[in-house]
This record gives structure tokens, sequence and C-alpha cells, in this order.
């Protein structure tokens, strides 16, 4: 996980960006040896010098401005709904396990989160007017 200071800098280029580098070298043919996965050296340089670009952007953008961009990945978004969820489920436990130890009739009264809660109170006050008498 990044911190507020850091960046993410592997942003996938956009469709333009690849674009205007094949562009400028003649749609990817430059007449230069390819590599393995197809793209010239011509587009390497461009791609290298893109990836500096976006290190340069992200620099003089405020602290907000990069955590605004960073929290917009697909891979932060996923990140945090993971979060979230198991945020929710333990909530969601706790509050079963509060449910169980309340005395209700039925035992198995399905109760809404605010009437465990109010229950609760009420069932602390009464243990406390027990101990005190």
């Amino acid at each position: 996980m990044l911190n507020s200071d850091q960046t993410e800098i592997d942003l996938p280029p956009t469709h333009s960006e690849s674009e205007s580098i094949f562009s400028d070298c003649g749609g990817g043919r430059t007449g230069s040896v390819e590599d393995a996965g197809g793209v010239g050296l011509c587009a390497q340089s461009r791609i290298a010098e893109s990836g500096e670009a976006v290190k340069k952007d992200l620099q003089h953008l405020s602290r907000e401005e990069r955590r605004r961009r960073r929290r917009a990945t697909a891979k932060y978004r996923t990140a945090h709904a993971t979060r979230e969820r198991i945020r929710v489920e333990a909530f969601n436990m706790a509050f079963a396990e509060l449910r169980k130890l309340l005395p209700t009739l039925p035992p198995d009264k399905k109760l809404s989160k605010i009437e465990i809660l109010r229950l609760a109170i009420c069932y602390i006050s009464y243990l406390n007017h027990v101990l005190d008498v």
C-alpha cells in the first residue's frame, strides 16, 4: 500500500497516447528490428519517454490531486472494496455475538441492529440494578 506521499506511476497509457507513440514512428513500422513483443525500438523509446513524462506530471500535482488519481485506479478500488467487505462482516459478527448474550422471547427472534443496541443498554442497566441491590 502506498503512503500519501507516494504515487502510483504504473498507470496504463491512454488510447490516444499509444496512437501518438506509434504514429510518430510511421504507424509502428520504422524499418528497425522489432523485439518479440512486436514493438519497434522507436516505440520503446517513446514509451519510456512517456513514462518519464507521467512521473514529471505527477510530481507537480498537489498531494490531494495525487491521492485522487491514485484512488481512481481499479487496483485501489478493488482493495478498498475488499477492506470494506471485511469490516462490514466483522461488524455484523459483533452484532450477532452481542445478540446471543441478550435475553429475548422467543430466543431466536430476529432483531435489527438498533434494537440489539437498545436491548443491550436496557439489559446492562438491569444487571447494574441487580448488582446494586
